[in-house]
């Protein structure tokens, strides 16, 4: 920059900078350009959007922002219809199991309780039958009491067993004597295992669930 001499106001000759053509024509395209940026912002924030080449802070380009709804609500939707779904069905298979549970538990808490009053009921049934082999029950009316009993217990499937001859068996029997066979045919003589020759006390069951288990004597073939 070079400096050149002009005239005052009182008609002095003053020295100041000389200002070349280009300097000058520059600082007007500049200032264009700064007023083109603001006029771009200024209608980006009236259209309340952001300025173009610009990304809100702390998104990612085609991120979805925090709580929105992605583009496909209808396939949202249906994904939550089959969460739902299958949390009902859920809940109905866990009733469906706690009903049978509940009902099992029922018929196990009956069967006992019927258990208990015959099991309460043996003696009594145990006098009646050894009256009733000594002949002190062939009429009257104790017979018939006897009768009506026995027939009432019968309805829960209760039932007397254990008979001579019979094969013995541990799980419904229990052996309480091993004496010699008998040679008065009172039991089957082609008998080919341990056969019940004498019943001590009748064995009580009530379907296949054995209440008490015949006491007997038990010999084996010769």
């Amino acid at each position: 920059m070079t400096q050149q001499p002009h005239t005052g106001p009182g008609g002095e000759e003053v020295v100041g900078p000389e200002t070349s053509g280009p300097a000058t024509d520059a600082a007007p395209s500049q200032d264009a350009d700064a007023g083109a940026e603001q006029v771009e912002a200024e209608q980006a924030a009236v259209a309340g959007q952001e300025p173009a080449g610009e990304t809100p802070t702390g998104e990612a380009p085609g991120e979805t922002p925090p709580g929105a709804r992605p583009s496909g609500g209808l396939l949202s939707d249906a994904a939550l219809a089959a969460e739902r779904l299958a949390d009902l069905q859920r809940l109905q298979a866990e009733y469906v199991n706690y009903k049978r549970r509940v009902d099992r538990d029922r018929a196990v808490v009956q069967e006992r309780a019927v258990r208990s009053v015959l099991e309460a009921l043996l003696p009594v049934l145990d006098d009646i039958h050894a009256a009733r082999q000594h002949g002190d029950l062939e009429s009257g009316p104790f017979s018939a009491i006897a009768e009506k009993l026995e027939t009432s217990l019968g309805r829960f499937g209760l039932e007397r067993y254990g008979e001579p001859g019979q094969a013995f068996d541990p799980v419904e029997h229990e052996a309480l004597m091993h004496t010699s066979w008998p040679q008065d045919g009172s039991v089957p003589a082609d008998a080919e295992s341990t056969t019940i020759v004498q019943v001590l006390q009748p064995g009580y069951r009530a379907g296949d669930q054995v209440i008490r288990a015949a006491r007997v004597a038990v010999a084996d073939p010769e």
